[in-house]
């Protein structure tokens, strides 16, 4: 019966071209590294080596044998790896980028999720902008996330969109509703913006410098705060009106702000979300985990946006 370990015997022997060189690389006596050899060589039935002084020369059936080997082993490690990730989902941390928005969607619910799958493991949601979790993942120490697609970059990255979340115009003053909320009529607007530190790579801010290109003009801020709860706040004070995605709208409204009205933009405007990992990258259990439970909670708020199937 042909073995893993007779095959990690023959490529050390390959590579050392010596039964005592591969010997003392795997730490075992000479004699038992000639009988790992000679099963091997029995159960296939072909010579792999010839003796030539101390050392060993491979044969043509060695040659033909050894890239074979090599795809056996890579896989029998690949496959300890595999069940190693497993029993750390189990017990170990789950890791998983989110920006900051994104967390009044999924946050505690999928950490619900998780737990309610696995309760032994330790979860953490890293980011609190798009750019950060971008980092993080171009760092390595995430290893996949959930971003809007604006402020992705995309080189090295394997970005999935899976949802569109609309962007509307919140305001506490009805008259501020009325009117269909144009490139022009938003130009004029007074208002609050969260994301003040990433405010140039904020994806909603992009989709509005986008949208008032035509009218020369940038959103005009009065008040710039960190986060979009403090931004609801305000605008239901009456003190601005501010422009945030719909399923954040829908989040924070009932709670922060119930008199606050709601309007589409006028084309209708939509962030897009998206699942972010590195080119090629082997995805953990974890990571695959994490990717399933998010885009689900994602879709169940923002719109879907289906796969296309090859």
């Amino acid at each position: 019966m042909l073995s893993l370990h007779q095959l990690r015997c023959f490529l050390v022997t390959y590579e050392r071209g010596s039964l005592t060189a591969a010997a003392d690389h795997l730490g075992y006596a000479q004699p038992s590294i000639s009988e790992q050899i000679r099963g091997l060589e029995k159960t296939l039935g072909v010579d792999l080596f010839t003796r030539v002084g101390r050392g060993v020369t491979p044969t043509a059936a060695a040659e033909a044998l050894r890239p074979h080997a090599e795809r056996t082993l890579e896989a029998a490690e690949d496959a300890r790896r595999e069940m190693a990730s497993v029993v750390a989902l189990e017990t170990g941390t789950i890791r998983f980028g989110m920006f900051g928005t994104a967390r009044l969607y999924a946050g505690a619910q999928l950490i619900a999720d998780v737990l309610a799958r696995h309760p032994g493991v330790r979860v953490e949601l890293v980011g609190q902008n798009s750019s950060d979790v971008q980092e993080d993942l171009r760092r390595g120490r995430i290893e996949a996330a959930i971003i809007a697609v604006p402020q992705v970059h995309s080189e090295g990255m394997e970005v999935v969109p899976v949802a569109h979340d609309e962007l509307v115009y919140i305001s506490a003053d009805p008259e501020h509703l009325r009117s269909p909320i144009t490139a022009a009529r938003l130009a004029r607007s007074s208002l609050v913006m969260p994301e003040t530190t990433w405010r140039a790579d904020d994806s909603t801010r992009i989709v509005l410098r986008q949208m008032l290109h035509e009218t020369g003009r940038n959103p005009q801020t009065r008040i710039e705060v960190e986060d979009v709860e403090t931004a609801v706040e305000l605008v239901g004070m009456g003190l601005a009106d501010s422009v945030i995605p719909k399923g954040a709208a829908e989040q924070l409204l009932p709670r922060l702000a119930p008199h606050v009205g709601v309007a589409s933009l006028s084309p209708k405007q939509v962030d897009t979300i998206a699942i972010v990992h590195r080119v090629g990258a082997q995805l953990s259990p974890a990571a695959r985990l994490m990717i399933e439970l998010a885009t689900r909670r994602i879709q169940a708020i923002a719109d879907p946006i289906e796969r296309r199937r090859r």
